[in-house]
Order: structure tokens, then C-alpha cells, then sequence
């Protein structure tokens, strides 16, 4: 059985660990829902957000492996629905939390209603749902991968799946391991509030920040173009 450095070469395969790490230390849309969610929610959500955004990514890194994300790509009306479904969802929740009056659960109820749920109790499930579902209806990050990875892959090696299975999984580890501090650290910024009995006085605020997050967020996407 070939290994991991049989498959991919090890000097690509360490500027691409490289390169990757800088790219997910670099702020962007996956990091600051991840920044919201936290704050929002406290350290665990923030850890669930970005795990989810971590399983939308091997999503994406499956699709692409076996050159499914190479429709959306070239197809305009794959693209489009794609696009303005991923949009019209970050919307959806941001809206609800911004026009929702007494903040502290605008976005979880939200999410729960969209999927005809009642509210539970925990709603670390939903974050991270909500996490693998804007990332997989975010077509440019399959545009991302099929631009990025095949940079690091190796054709006279064979097994291009497999590298880029590979590779693509590596980027997704190393991003998670990067969105998950964030959401620890935003998180750590609701404890502190809460410890200081200042929580609930802050959670209305909290909640419209969020939402207006969600809702640049999906504008963000609805406006994007395939190149």
C-alpha cells in the first residue's frame, strides 16, 4: 500500500502545508462566522462552527476529488443556484436575528424554524450544521480548491484523486485546528462578559452583531462571480 509521501511529493506536500497554514491564518468569511458564533454563543459553539466549516471543507475536497465541484465550475446555472441558495440561507438566518425582538436565541430559533424543528436546548448541533451548510453552498470554495490544489499535486506520480484527496484533507485539518482557536478565543470574550453579570445586558447587542454579520455574509456571496 503506498503511503502519504509515495502518493504526493514531500517537497510539494510541505509548501503546500505551508502555504495552506498561511492562507487559513488569513481572516475571511469561514473565520468570521466562526468569530461570530463564538461570541455569540460561547466557546463550544465557536469550536462546533468551525468543525462544521472543517466537514463543508471535505465536502467540497470529495466533490472535487472526483470532479463533481468541476460542474459548478463550469456550469453558470449550477453556479447560480449554488450561490444564491448559500445567500438567500445567510440571509434567512441574519434577517431573523436582526429584526427579532429580545435578542439571546434569534439565530438558533432561526435555524430551527427553516428545518421545521422545534427549539432544543443545546444548540451546538445547529451551529455546526449551520457551519457545513454555508460552507457547501459557498461555490467559491470549490473554485478555491480546484484552483489551489491541483497546484501541490503531482501528475507523474499518479493517484491524482488520491493526492488530492490528500491534500485537500490536510488543508481542512489545518484550517480547523485555526478557525477552532478563533472560536475558543471569541468565545472566551461571552465567558467574560457572563462572569461579570454583564451577559444578558449584552446578549441583544451580541445577537444583532451577529446577524448583521450573516446577512454581509450572504450579500458577500450572492454578489460573487465565477472568475
Amino acid at each position: 500500500m503506498l503511503t502519504t509521501l509515495e502518493m504526493v511529493d514531500p517537497h510539494l506536500f510541505a509548501l503546500f502545508i505551508l502555504t495552506g497554514l498561511a492562507l487559513n491564518l488569513t481572516p475571511g468569511p469561514d473565520m468570521l462566522y466562526v468569530l461570530a458564533s463564538g461570541v455569540k454563543g460561547g466557546r463550544p459553539n465557536g469550536v462546533a462552527a468551525a468543525a462544521g466549516i472543517g466537514v463543508g471543507g471535505l465536502v467540497h475536497t470529495a466533490l472535487a476529488a472526483v470532479g463533481l465541484s468541476a460542474l459548478i465550475v463550469s456550469s453558470a446555472n449550477a453556479f447560480a443556484v449554488v450561490k444564491y441558495l448559500g445567500a438567500a440561507y445567510l440571509v434567512f438566518v441574519g434577517g431573523k436575528a436582526l429584526l427579532a425582538r429580545g435578542g439571546g436565541r434569534a439565530l438558533e430559533s432561526s435555524v430551527l424554524e427553516l428545518h421545521g424543528s422545534r427549539p432544543a436546548p443545546s444548540t451546538l448541533s445547529q451551529t455546526f450544521a449551520r457551519g457545513v451548510i454555508t460552507n457547501v453552498l459557498n461555490p467559491k470554495v470549490a473554485i478555491f480548491f480546484l484552483a489551489f490544489v491541483p497546484q501541490f499535486v503531482d501528475a507523474s506520480r499518479g493517484h491524482i484523486a488520491a493526492q488530492f484527496a490528500i491534500l485537500g484533507t490536510m488543508f481542512c485539518i489545518s484550517g480547523t485546528l485555526v478557525n477552532a482557536m478563533v472560536g475558543w478565543l471569541s468565545g472566551s470574550a461571552r465567558h467574560w462578559f457572563s462572569a461579570r453579570g454583564t451577559h444578558r445586558r449584552w446578549q441583544g447587542i451580541l445577537d444583532r452583531v451577529t446577524g448583521a454579520i450573516f446577512v454581509a455574509l450572504g450579500i458577500r456571496l450572492a454578489l460573487v462571480e465565477r472568475n
